[in-house]
């Protein structure tokens, strides 16, 4: 099918092709494009340097898009990016809202927003989270290869937080399996007495989980089951701020 639109659409579009295929035919199809649009949009962007001849007939993306994406990267800041999600379930929920940035065996607070209620939470921006008692930190591990946590587990010793904490392998294990399924994490007093939460992950341009978004409410606000009823709308604002890191759309949270 032939893409209807406009030649900076139609250029765009061949632009994204050449970052996945090499084929002149392939490149064109996945454009939407014919083959002779697609060979001279692809003549301009050598020109340019965002594509260049691949050695066997093809194409591949240039050097110009390598410098443009690493002068992008050097200015990406996640809070910011994911800031209006963020807002957007603040000012549904009235809870306090999180994102949480995963580094190494732990995650870190890089944006809080206060809830409407008559307390406020602890947590504040720059602090520390366990991955296997939070509910951002079990949103985060659940996205992981089972070897990837077991190694993470071994390196942390899944230190008991609560009498709530997981603290075996094989039930972490178990339990990230049904956070997989549902799409978001549960903290039922896991981390802090007194304190709830969900969230579900965040993912960043490649499809890897970077870290999360969470909800958190004081346990006589809010039951379980108030939080697992947020679920799908942590769900969708994570999702949402995914999408504005620029991960795939075909990435699941």
């Amino acid at each position: 099918m032939v893409r209807e639109g406009s030649s900076i659409d139609k250029a765009l579009a061949v632009l994204e092709a050449v970052a996945e295929r090499h084929r002149l035919t392939d490149i064109a199809a996945a454009a939407g494009v014919s083959k002779s649009t697609a060979h001279r949009i692809l003549q301009s962007l050598v020109e340019w340097g965002f594509a260049r001849p691949d050695g066997s007939g093809g194409y591949e993306p240039g050097p110009r898009i390598l410098t443009l994406a690493a002068r992008a990267m050097n200015r990406f800041d996640p809070a910011r990016q994911a800031a209006a999600a963020l807002r957007a379930l603040h000012d549904r929920t009235g809870y306090t809202t999180h994102l949480a940035i995963r580094n190494g065996d732990e995650a870190v607070y890089v944006e809080k927003l206060e809830g409407r209620r008559p307390y406020q939470m602890t947590s504040r921006v720059g602090m520390s989270l366990c991955l296997h008692s939070t509910a951002i930190g079990k949103a985060i591990l659940a996205q992981l290869g089972d070897e990837e946590v077991l190694g993470i587990a071994a390196r942390t010793r899944l230190e008991p937080r609560t009498p709530n904490t997981i603290t075996s392998d094989e039930d972490l294990l178990a339990h990230l399996a049904g956070v997989r399924a549902r799409g978001y994490a549960v903290d039922d007093e896991e981390n802090e007495p007194g304190v709830r939460c969900v969230a579900a992950p965040v993912f960043d341009h490649t499809g890897r989980v970077i870290g999360g978004i969470s909800v958190s409410a004081l346990a006589l606000d809010a039951s379980r089951e108030d939080l697992e009823a947020l679920g799908p709308e942590v769900v969708a604002a994570a999702r949402e701020a995914s999408q504005a890191l620029g991960a795939p759309l075909t990435v699941r949270s």
